[in-house]
């Protein structure tokens, strides 16, 4: 088993930073819910892509410092690194943003790991790919036998590795369930579900 693992709104939550950087633009009414949805939904409804696209930029590669890993990753991480399985972080985002500052989004994300010695200790190696074909051709050069992401239409792309088991991570259950991914809502489902595949591969290897 190889596990690879996206980075953005998969290990990192961005909730309470898109709202504190929203409202220290003053961007937002304070009120709006603390969620990178809410605030992505309140700027293009007041006709504020621009801004929304920039506040991407500002998030990503100036406040990511302050952004958390989602409740439950660095356990799974420790767990399955003792099991002496390899992790892999497999990210698709550009280089620099979009628009605004010319923010490196790349060595932002690697710093944000390397500060975390109980995510960096237990990982195997990381990649940060500009592009989804990269990003694929990157899961299927790693062996990956199952990834984690949390964008279903990503999971669903024609040139997704078909070997590979597709684990969606859905922690606000917003996905409608499909039959090329398991919708998973925690990391402690992720770690249930892949701890039975361990279970099933090793009684398949114990029946041949």
């Amino acid at each position: 088993m190889r596990i690879g693992i996206d980075f953005d709104n998969t290990i990192v939550c961005y909730d309470q930073i898109f709202h504190a950087a929203a409202t220290e633009r003053e961007l937002i009414p304070a009120e709006t819910p603390k969620s990178k949805q809410a605030v992505r939904d309140y700027l293009r409804r007041s006709g504020k892509e621009a801004e929304w696209i920039e506040l991407q930029g500002y998030v990503y590669g100036v406040k990511l410092a302050e952004a958390e890993a989602f409740p439950g990753l660095t356990e799974f991480m420790k767990e399955f690194a003792k099991l002496k399985i390899p992790l892999s972080i497999i990210s698709h985002k550009t280089r620099t943003p979009y628009a605004g500052p010319a923010y490196d989004l790349h060595q932002s994300a690697i710093n944000w790991i390397k500060a975390r010695p109980d995510i960096s200790s237990n990982i195997t190696n990381f990649s940060f790919q500009e592009t989804k074909l990269e990003k694929l051709q990157c899961i299927q050069s790693s062996r990956c036998t199952h990834f984690v992401d949390d964008l279903s239409e990503f999971l669903t792309e024609p040139g997704f590795p078909p070997a590979v088991k597709r684990l969606l991570f859905d922690p606000d259950n917003c996905n409608h369930d499909h039959p090329k991914y398991v919708r998973l809502n925690s990391w402690r489902d992720i770690s249930k579900n892949l701890q039975r595949a361990i279970i099933n591969e090793a009684n398949a290897l114990n029946a041949n």
